[in-house]
């Protein structure tokens, strides 16, 4: 387990229908070369309760210290993006897709609009 940031999707590709028969001499170090198979969501339950920082990204700002220590209640941060432009979210501090801001009763919430794919090196 030493790359902790992994996506689903290599998991999708790795991942295969568990066959409780068949690990007898298999051990978490060794590596297995599964074929590429179809999956369903019983297939990544063991990530399931693997806990994920998700970050939704308003805008941005840039400033000095000293402004930032003056500024108190009520003071308004002009951030870099327009009203009604799409927000950034992040899973462990990876951009993983673009939302809009939605009131669900008495709280904010976010709908994704944009899944952001990125190719790993």
């Amino acid at each position: 387990m030493g790359d902790q940031n992994l996506d689903l999707s290599e998991l999708e590709e790795t991942a295969a229908p568990r066959d409780d028969d068949d690990d007898a001499g298999i051990t978490d170090t060794d590596e297995i070369n599964i074929p590429n198979t179809p999956h369903s969501a019983l297939d990544l339950e063991a990530v399931y309760d693997i806990p994920v920082q998700v970050s939704a990204v308003l805008g941005k700002s840039t400033m000095e210290v000293s402004r930032l220590l003056r500024l108190g209640r009520g003071a308004v941060i002009e951030l870099d993006r327009k009203v009604g432009e799409a927000i950034d979210i992040y899973v462990n501090n990876r951009l993983v897709a673009r939302g809009e801001v939605v009131v669900l009763e008495d709280r904010l919430g976010i709908t994704m609009t944009e899944i952001i794919k990125t190719s790993r090196n």
